[in-house]
């Protein structure tokens, strides 16, 4: 057995093929990232012919962000110990098979377990994007690679609903699901052919105990939330999910502040960097989650657009993050990320509460302005977190560190579903009319807008959809109030908590090119690894151990 290299050998060149491998992990995440919305769109088919009821559909939603969040840390953890290229494409594959049964679901039940299945799969994918980067890139190299994955997963928001409406418009439902099975054949194809295996064997174990607590935590809090409006607080069964809930997880950072080596390393937050970045993140996710669910069926029910159209009328969105990672790097250079988060926050609130002015006469006018804004304060706020906080962590803690970033996105997402899906539920009750329905049609009218509509189609009521259309609004708008309340208060913490002062490594340098299309950075590969070395240059950044000796990759592939 040979002996493994000391930090003293000399370091291998750059990999000449890494922008190339940088696009397959971008596409890879690019995939998981629309996936996260991209059933917005077709919330509202869902209801209709699988005969969802609200709280199915967000569960159909929330199945995903909670296994999620749930399963990134130790999903961190399996990457840094056995390899990140292998749980990355074991990452794509589980999510191409759960797309597969996604496709043929017959039943709310069904598809809710697909997606379950489905974010399982994108947390093995999620951690390892980010985590690879030490491996493929030397330090000068490695802002500009962290910002245009951090540009991918802020793109893929609001790409997935554009996709989903094209799809629907043209196939049925479950083409949205399809539409997965060849981007993943291709990520699989990519990473494998072009990525390095790396690990790090002195990563902890997998801690079962924390993974039960945690899961089972943010399991039990989204449902006791989901189920509040139906049942009420006082309701023993609601009271009892929340209050287990808040148990396992106090348990869960009980234990890990007790471990040496913990699954959940808290530690990692004492870096005000990567704490106050993560925190930004997470409110971010939470508020944007909450604008995402109410919009679709805005569009689709009370402005009458098809799926389609609903996706081109969230393009606006994309047009300001666009604007806003163009501007990203500047503005970072000059007043430093913690300036550019705080005007991010600043802009979704004035967006939010913009839109919480919405009425149901107007037209989308209203609605093309705030959407724009929101999409720059998206760019300038979700990118710039996200760079910072990855860009704090150290090559050994990378899997892990990504692992915990992500985990506080996706329960701030989660949350924000439950939250604010609950809440647009009970205002959309609160305020329907419902007089002179049978109790049977009352009943079904006030489960959804599309319910309304259904019911109003089948009695010939048009007064009750005018109700529905009128309710579903202001629902929307409380919604959207609160959120900007919450984008305000978000503003306002971070302004107040965050250092001022950040690693340089903070900057989103490249982040524009990024989002303007993942096909710039491949045709710049060539460019780019000209004059990095000779074409057979070994990958660099193999994982440390403590004392600093380089242990070399099992390839996995």
């Amino acid at each position: 057995m040979s002996t493994p290299p000391t930090d003293q050998a000399a370091p291998p060149g750059p990999d000449p093929r890494r922008w190339l491998a940088l696009v397959a992990v971008a596409l890879s995440v690019l995939v998981i990232s629309f996936d996260m919305t991209v059933l917005n769109v077709a919330l509202p088919t869902l209801a209709s012919q699988l005969q969802a009821t609200t709280g199915q559909q967000q569960w159909i939603v929330d199945s995903y962000t909670v296994v999620f969040a749930a399963v990134m840390l130790p999903a961190g953890l399996i990457g840094d110990r056995f390899g990140r290229r292998f749980t990355l494409t074991l990452g794509l594959a589980l999510f191409g098979l759960a797309s597969a049964v996604g496709m043929l679901a017959d039943s709310p039940g069904t598809l809710i377990a697909a997606r379950a299945a489905m974010g399982l799969a994108g947390a093995l994918v999620m951690p390892m994007s980010m985590a690879v980067i030490p491996s493929l890139f030397p330090p000068a190299e490695q802002r500009r690679a962290t910002a245009i994955l951090a540009a991918s997963l802020a793109v893929g928001t609001p790409l997935g609903p554009l996709i989903g409406g094209f799809l629907l418009q043209h196939f049925w439902w479950g083409a949205i699901f399809a539409i997965n099975l060849p981007l993943v054949v291709i990520g699989i194809t990519a990473c494998t052919l072009l990525l390095p295996e790396t690990r790090n064997p002195a990563a902890p174990r997998i801690d079962l105990p924390a993974t039960l607590l945690g899961a089972g935590g943010l399991a039990a809090l989204t449902y006791g939330i989901i189920e509040s409006p139906e049942r009420g607080w006082s309701d023993p069964l609601v009271l009892g999910t929340v209050g287990g809930a808040l148990v396992a997880l106090t348990a869960l950072v009980l234990r890990s502040r007790r471990q040496q080596h913990p699954m959940l390393d808290l530690a990692l937050l004492a870096d005000g960097g990567f704490r106050w970045s993560t925190v930004a993140a997470t409110l971010v996710s939470l508020v944007l989650f909450g604008a995402f669910f109410v919009l679709p069926l805005y569009f689709q029910s009370v402005l009458g657009a098809d799926a389609f159209g609903t996706g081109l009328r969230l393009m606006p969105m994309m047009l300001g993050l666009m604007v806003a990672a163009r501007l990203s790097d500047r503005l970072v250079a000059r007043t430093g990320p913690r300036a550019v988060i705080v005007l991010g926050l600043a802009l979704l609130a004035g967006a939010l509460l913009l839109g919480s002015r919405t009425e149901v006469s107007d037209g989308y006018a209203l609605a093309a302005v705030w959407l724009t804004l929101l999409g720059v304060g998206m760019g300038l706020s979700l990118i710039t977190a996200q760079a910072t906080a990855l860009l704090t962590l150290p090559p050994a803690r990378a899997g892990v560190g990504s692992g915990l970033l992500q985990t506080f996105r996706q329960v701030g997402g989660a949350i924000g579903v439950a939250v604010f899906g609950s809440l647009l539920a009970d205002s959309y009750r609160g305020a329907l009319d419902t007089g002179g329905l049978a109790a049977g049609a009352a009943e079904r009218a006030g489960r959804s807008v599309v319910a309304a509509d259904a019911v109003a189609a089948a009695t010939g009521d048009p007064a009750l959809a005018a109700s529905a259309h009128g309710a579903y609004v202001h629902g929307m708008t409380v919604v959207l109030l609160v959120s900007g309340v919450i984008a305000v208060l978000s503003a306002v913490l971070v302004a107040l908590r965050m250092p001022a002062a950040e690693p340089a490594g903070a900057a989103v340098a490249g982040a524009g090119t990024a989002v303007e299309g993942v096909g710039a950075a491949v045709a710049g590969a060539g460019a780019a690894a000209g004059p990095a070395g000779p074409a057979g240059a070994a990958p660099v950044g193999e994982p440390e151990k403590p004392g600093g000796t380089v242990v070399p990759a099992t390839d996995h592939g």
